[in-house]
């Protein structure tokens, strides 16, 4: 009782983490960091065409109320007075897009999500318009002109809803990133709700100028898109208004960051160099480069990484983004069923504990960095008739490790100084074969924090440090000390070295394998190497069959 009775007289911080496979409410403890309940719902994700990657606003927005009112509801049973949670912080996934009617609130078209491809064709339109000489887009946003931004997602919906269309003419139509979209409606929505975003989530749309930090007359010309449909821009730690409806209504809404940006902070990688890793749907690899722009020479972006209020400097990093890790676990547990739950697959793979010359290269999505390569496409490539279930979900694992080998490479090799250890967070970090793996595939120790959800920790700690709240310190004395799990190096060099050489080969074999996409009719992409993607993807599908049907594991 007495414990119950000290965490209700401490403030209390909640926050909101909306990420691409589920929502999250977490309400911390803002003198010691301490987790203290939390809710999950996980979102549906729709392919409604071949590279189409696309999720319901409303869905999402309806997880986050319930997922605060469940929140509070277990806090009150812990005994804890939810009057404490003094503010609300919000992370999200970054990019996916959304436009919707400021009159009516309702969605115009389903959120485009950041992996979605259907823009491929736009990007290679509008990459025929920039001169070679003068790369202005990347100059002014520190981003290539990739499917990933939100730029090319608004401009395809400008160009093919017609709902659209009419709302912009007729002055109703709102533009946001996911932060956008829930800071509107928790906020009032209709009634008042505030249309903003911050600087971490505007320096991904691919409209926004990372130097002078606003939106870029410029660039909206470039991508024609109407600068009035636009949010306001912020810091990423200030009093944005306040909830309008629920258990909470009236706490303040006063950070926001990309889950990223939110990561880096609740890594507390403040300082210049510092570097965190997130195994998420995708994984992110960010290096703080303090209040300097670095552009990358090695396929890695540069982006904002916070601004902890109003009047404080602006922190940039720079960013190796691989599209597909977590995503992969669910396409073996959604798409091909060899596993029922996520967590099976550390179980399978702790089977057989190698994948026995079988290499999975998950290029859903085409492949980021450090390549940018769009023709890429997923395969799975070694297999023999020895080959199961547990050599390909142990591959994946792999897969998840070779691409953060690849953009640590990158990163190694634009900062000039290798990294001797990498720190770690997110979902897939509770697998310790992965990070075991990630450990022998880096070859330098892997660092855990025993608190995973940093995430949603970046997003509490700039809500209560924001002017007006007061009840989170952020200066380096007050920062609670991070006690973290190690993960050795168990293999020798060599080995890793072979492991890495042999699943670049596979990386090669899975490019220029679309030449052509059509997105506006759904038709299929051809493939220039059909017998490669044929042939691997069937041998695939009919190992695992077969072994079914026999009844083999």
């Amino acid at each position: 009782m007495a414990a119950a009775k000290k965490a209700v007289l401490e403030p209390l911080v909640g926050a909101v983490d909306q990420g691409t496979s589920s929502t999250r409410f977490l309400v911390f403890n803002s003198k010691t960091a301490e987790l203290l309940s939390h809710h999950q719902v996980e979102i549906k994700q729709e392919f409604p065409r071949e590279g189409w990657v696309e999720q319901d606003p409303k869905e999402i927005l309806q997880s986050v109320y319930e997922c605060i009112e469940k929140t509070c509801e277990k806090l009150g049973q812990l005994g804890i007075d939810i009057s404490n949670i003094k503010a609300i912080g919000v992370c999200n996934q970054r990019e996916t897009t959304v436009v919707w009617d400021k009159l009516t609130g309702e969605p115009l078209y389903s959120a485009v999500v950041w992996l979605d491809l259907r823009t491929q064709s736009t990007v290679e339109n509008l990459s025929q318009r920039i001169p070679g000489n003068n790369n202005f887009v990347k100059s002014k946003t520190g981003l290539p002109l990739s499917t990933y931004f939100s730029a090319v997602k608004l401009r395809w919906l400008l160009d093919n809803v017609r709902k659209i269309q009419k709302a912009v003419e007729e002055n109703r139509a709102l533009f946001g990133t996911v932060d956008s979209w829930l800071i509107w409606n928790l906020t009032g929505g209709v009634r008042g709700g505030v249309h903003c975003t911050d600087v971490t989530n505007a320096s991904r749309t691919m409209l926004f100028n990372i130097h002078s930090l606003k939106w870029d007359e410029d660039l909206c010309e470039f991508f024609e898109i109407p600068m009035e449909i636009l949010p306001s821009i912020r810091s990423s730690s200030e009093i944005y208004g306040l909830m309008k409806t629920g258990a909470l209504e009236g706490v303040p809404i006063s950070g926001c960051l990309g889950d990223q940006s939110a990561a880096l902070v609740g890594q507390m990688c403040f300082q210049n160099g510092q570097t965190k890793n997130t195994y998420g749907t995708g994984c992110f690899l960010l290096c703080n480069t303090g209040r300097k722009c670095v552009f990358s020479e090695h396929g890695l972006l540069t982006t904002v990484a916070y601004k902890l209020g109003r009047d404080k400097p602006v922190y940039y990093a720079l960013e190796g983004s691989v599209a597909i890790a977590g995503a992969v676990v669910r396409w073996l547990r959604d798409n091909l069923g060899i596993i029922k739950t996520s967590e099976e697959i550390e179980k399978l793979a702790k089977e057989v504990g190698t994948s026995y010359g079988c290499y999975f290269v998950p290029a859903f999505s085409g492949l980021y960095a450090p390549y940018w390569e769009p023709s890429a496409r997923g395969i799975i490539c070694g297999l023999t008739q020895f080959t199961n279930k547990c050599h390909i979900a142990f591959a994946a694992l792999e897969a998840v490790c070779f691409q953060t080998r690849e953009i640590l490479d990158a990163m190694n090799r634009d900062c000039g100084i290798p990294l001797s250890h990498l720190q770690v967070d997110g979902g897939m970090t509770r697998n310790k074969i992965l990070m075991q793996l990630q450990a022998d595939i880096l070859y330098i120790p892997v660092l855990k924090p025993s608190m995973s959800e940093t995430t949603a920790l970046g997003a509490a700690m700039a809500a209560g440090a924001a002017e007006g709240v007061g009840v989170w310190s952020l200066e380096p004395e007050d920062l609670s000390a991070v006690t973290m799990e190690r993960f050795e190096p168990q293999i020798n060099a060599e080995e890793c070295e072979i492991r890495y050489s042999t699943w670049k080969k596979a990386v090669m074999k899975s490019m220029g394998c679309v030449t052509t996409q059509c997105p506006e009719n759904g038709d299929p992409s051809i493939f220039s190497s059909l017998p490669l993607g044929f042939f691997i993807v069937s041998s695939m599908v009919m190992l695992i069959g077969a072994r079914y049907l026999a009844g083999i594991p």
